[in-house]
């Protein structure tokens, strides 16, 4: 495994496991899998209602904690210090553990800033080693940023060949923030599994265009974490560390860039009314 070292010095691996979307009461059985074959980091949110699954699976495994590296999200009807602060009493007690690897805001919604002061608190507790945020936008990041104690040290936005996130990267890197990406297979848009670039380039390492994907991604300095549900796949996403693209290979996959998200944008009043409409 490859890991980056995130703005507070941790050390977190490029390639994690997620468990969008995955029934809670298929979650330990995913997680253990995903245990078995390698991976030693685990996303999570409040919102996908399996962190218990995650909890039994690292507790059942037989592996200590501190081989793990556990991500999960507060979510925007948490929003608000007090709210924010039970919540992630209760993401502890569903995930079993004493602590947590990183947690983020989950959405830029709601009373954000209040839910960050709370995470601080917790980050100087030691009860999360690094805090962060989700679906931030470059604007919004920048402000939660320049008002923040202790600053984000990762953003975990909708990152893939086809949403490249060029922009938003230039600012995370501009003040050492860790990108992150939800999403690396743009759930299979736009053909992704099929397309012809990756498939071509894919073709002279002996790997499918997903595992094409995930590489170029890893290239990119962006930390994935994909989802499966079978065990198979979960074993081709996980070995993408024995070949490298080279440069000519990264520009054509760089090409395919469309600059826009492939499933909602936060700035679009009308999915902003629908997350409103949740609270």
């Amino acid at each position: 495994m490859e890991y980056v070292t995130l703005n507070n010095g941790i050390k977190m691996p490029k390639l994690g496991y997620g468990v969008y979307q995955t029934a809670p009461e298929d979650t330990k059985r995913c997680v253990l899998d995903a245990i078995e074959t390698g991976y030693r980091s685990i996303d999570t949110a409040q919102a996908y209602q399996n962190e218990s699954g995650v909890g039994d699976a690292l507790a059942e495994c037989g592996l200590p904690r501190e081989e793990f590296f556990l991500t999960t999200k507060v979510w925007i009807t948490n929003a608000g210090y007090e709210k924010a602060k039970a919540s992630i009493e209760e993401s502890l007690k569903k995930l079993r553990t004493d602590y947590l690897d990183l947690l983020l805001i989950h959405q830029p919604f709601g009373d954000y800033y209040g839910t960050y002061r709370a995470m601080e608190e917790f980050y100087k507790a030691g009860k999360i080693r690094a805090i962060g945020v989700s679906n931030f936008g470059p604007d919004r990041y920048l402000d939660l940023e320049h008002f923040s104690e202790i600053k984000p040290a990762v953003n975990q936005v909708e990152t893939h060949v086809f949403q490249q996130q060029k922009t938003a990267r230039e600012y995370m890197q501009k003040y050492g923030c860790q990108i992150e990406s939800w999403g690396p297979f743009a759930e299979g848009k736009n053909g992704l599994f099929t397309n012809p670039v990756l498939t071509e380039i894919g073709k002279k390492y002996e790997k499918t265009a997903a595992q094409t994907a995930l590489r170029f991604l890893l290239q990119s300095d962006v930390v994935v974490i994909p989802k499966s549900v079978h065990k198979e796949r979960m074993k081709q996403n996980i070995d993408v560390f024995d070949f490298t693209l080279t440069a000519e290979d990264m520009a054509a996959i760089e090409a395919l860039d469309g600059g826009e998200s492939l499933f909602f944008s936060h700035y679009d009043p009308k999915t902003v009314e629908w997350f409103m409409s949740i609270l």
